[in-house]
């Protein structure tokens, strides 16, 4: 009887033609669909609930917090917890210690030698460099629309039913508009990374394979089917439209992986398509180097990107959903938080060796010393997204150690980034000629910061399990989501897009203050969206869901009170900063490599360096 009351409830929930609730009008009219979708969500319940055997705990360790049916916090989230922090700080003072007492750590440029960069326009660029200006076109048009879609998502948080007069939600659904926009932000940035990656594969080998440039340009075009596809996929998936094979071709349903299962293969394809054009301009430099030297780091963490992104095809959505989502979450984090962590940092430090501001065997040191700290917790720290999805007790314990620290290396990187800055500064005054990547530096730089605070301090705020318990699915979760993938990966995929834009643009077309725009009103607009929105709501939430109750907490009639409405509108100012002042510089600087593409063409772009002398340093004794 109770099943069947759920089920007209339901019924008339997903089926009302309204949109009134930001879905499209009578989302879910089949009677079948319906009693599919009230059989998982009390299974859920069931799951929720039921203790497991012979132990005093459900099976998704009583979570969510509800004392009607007697799910209180754990030990293990409360003794964990605690636990983890006392890791946290014990980390970070060993990490401090060793930067106090050897000065090897961190990036060391040539303190004691002069450096005269190469101006741009005196670098030739390859056939494969000159089309990255293509990728970096694309790459702008859809962070620009991934931003507006965000903008959009946002305003349904702030006014359900209405879009400044306009109903929204009957050509542009909420759900629709939520999968699009996290859809593109893997899109942008990974489509920045793949063009970085063409881009520098010359200047480390020193000379381009004939027909790497066709290559290129035919990923660019496979990248722009699946982009394109997937994205109408999804629309016609949710709209309905696909009644057979809606796993395929339409949305799969899974966050970060919505893309139907056909377009994820393909981008698999496309990705290993990638490591093989990294390949080809690599094989003569690798076939002359040590296998652990950075040439072949370069590629092995390549490789390691359509590795791991090919785990998600284990992610079924016939399979249990315990199954299903811990494989999604090694996407979600491994691939994500780990594996492009670590090819970003070894492009970063490339770029600093073939800019001449860094050693080579100073840069290896500390790309191992890297990569040593991210698998010593981001490998197991996987497990703090799945305290709660029926994996065992254990899974607690060990994802929240390793999750804290995950905090050290991001804590190491942060003082990266001051280096980053005092080698720019030192450089400037030192070199012969004009440091031209002031700009990209300085996204270099922020990506520190935003590591630190948005990966670092909100992502462990809320991987601790006791907060987690209470606050999953908040706006703590969107805060730290924001501020970790744009402030990390999106600030990133601009400045390596800068930085390559320096090379295609001629010096008197490129404009620093667009760059200067952009990178001000990113970094102001993503901080007005945290702490004027997603964090104070967050902590509100936190404290209701606390104080009142986790389901009250999440519900429409809460989320929509004057106080949460007023904060929610706050975010617009942020909003429009970075929009208009952000991403609409970055689309006219890309715009400007492919409109003002530099002629020069050549098989050796840079004989693998940027700058073209380094002189010792005179000092007088005085």
């Amino acid at each position: 009887m109770r099943f069947e009351r759920l089920d007209h409830y339901y019924a008339d929930f997903f089926g009302n033609p309204t949109t009134k609730f930001g879905l499209r009008p009578s989302a879910i009219t089949d009677p079948h669909q319906v009693r599919q979708l009230t059989a998982f969500f009390s299974w859920s319940a069931w799951a929720g609930s039921t203790l497991r055997p012979n132990l005093d705990y459900s099976y998704t360790n009583n979570w969510p917090p509800e004392p009607l049916v007697g799910n209180h916090a754990t030990a293990d989230a409360i003794v964990w917890s605690v636990l983890s922090l006392i890791a946290l700080l014990g980390g970070i003072g060993l990490l401090l210690a060793a930067f106090g007492r050897w000065n090897f750590l961190g990036w060391h440029g040539r303190e004691d030698q002069r450096v005269s960069f190469r101006p741009p326009d005196e670098v030739a660029l390859t056939p494969a460099q000159r089309s990255c200006g293509w990728f970096f076109l694309v790459m702008a048009l859809l962070f620009v629309l991934q931003a507006l879609l965000g903008g959009a998502t946002q305003h349904y948080r702030a006014e359900i039913g209405n879009f400044f007069g306009f109903d929204l939600a009957r050509i542009l659904p909420f759900n629709i508009a939520r999968t699009w926009h996290v859809q593109l932000a893997i899109f942008w940035v990974s489509t920045s990374f793949l063009a970085a990656g063409i881009f520098l594969a010359p200047m480390i080998a020193g000379r381009e394979p004939r027909g790497q440039g066709w290559l290129s340009y035919g990923l660019l075009a496979a990248l722009a089917i699946v982009v394109f596809g997937s994205l109408a996929g999804e629309y016609a998936g949710i709209s309905g439209w696909i009644k057979r094979g809606w796993s395929w071709f339409g949305a799969q349903g899974f966050e970060y992986l919505d893309l139907g299962r056909f377009w994820q293969i393909l981008l698999v394809i496309g990705l290993v398509f990638w490591v093989i054009i990294l390949f080809r301009g690599l094989q003569g430099r690798l076939g002359a180097e040590h296998i652990g030297n950075m040439p072949w780091l370069f590629f092995f963490s390549a490789l390691s990107i359509p590795a791991f992104y090919a785990v998600g095809l284990l992610a079924r959505t016939n399979s249990h959903f315990t199954i299903t989502d811990f494989w999604r979450f090694w996407v979600v984090h491994l691939w994500v938080e780990d594996f492009l962590e670590l090819f970003t940092t070894i492009m970063v430090a490339y770029i600093f060796v073939l800019l001449g501001v860094v050693h080579e065997r100073v840069a290896l040191k500390v790309i191992y010393l890297d990569v040593l700290l991210y698998s010593a917790g981001g490998m197991v720290g996987t497990m703090h997204h799945v305290y709660f999805s029926g994996e065992p007790s254990i899974h607690m314990a060990l994802g929240a150690f390793f999750s804290a620290a995950e905090v050290i290396p991001l804590t190491f990187l942060t003082l990266e980034a001051w280096s980053f800055l005092q080698l720019g500064a030192q450089q400037g005054v030192n070199a012969r000629t004009q440091f031209p990547h002031f700009w990209a530096v300085m996204f270099l730089a922020a990506v520190g910061f935003w590591n630190f605070l948005g990966a670092g301090i909100f992502g462990f705020l809320i991987n601790l399990p006791i907060v987690s318990y209470y606050e999953i699915g908040t706006a703590l979760t969107a805060n730290h989501g924001h501020a970790a993938m744009m402030g990390v990966y999106g600030m990133l995929a601009v400045g390596l897009a800068f930085f390559c834009l320096r090379y295609m643009v001629p010096e008197n077309r490129w404009s620093d203050r667009a760059a200067k725009i952009s990178f001000w009103s990113l970094n102001i607009g993503l901080a007005w969206m945290v702490f004027a929105t997603l964090f104070p709501l967050g902590v509100l939430q936190l404290y209701h869901s606390v104080s009142v109750g986790y389901f009250d907490a999440r519900s429409l009639k809460f989320l929509s009170n004057h106080t949460n409405a007023m904060l929610e509108w706050l975010r617009l100012p942020g909003d429009a900063l970075f929009i208009l002042g952000g991403t609409l510089p970055v689309l006219y600087l890309c715009w400007l490599g492919v409109r003002y593409m530099k002629e020069q063409t050549g098989l050796e772009p840079a004989n693998g360096v940027l700058f073209t002398e380094i002189v010792e340093s005179k000092r007088s004794d005085t």
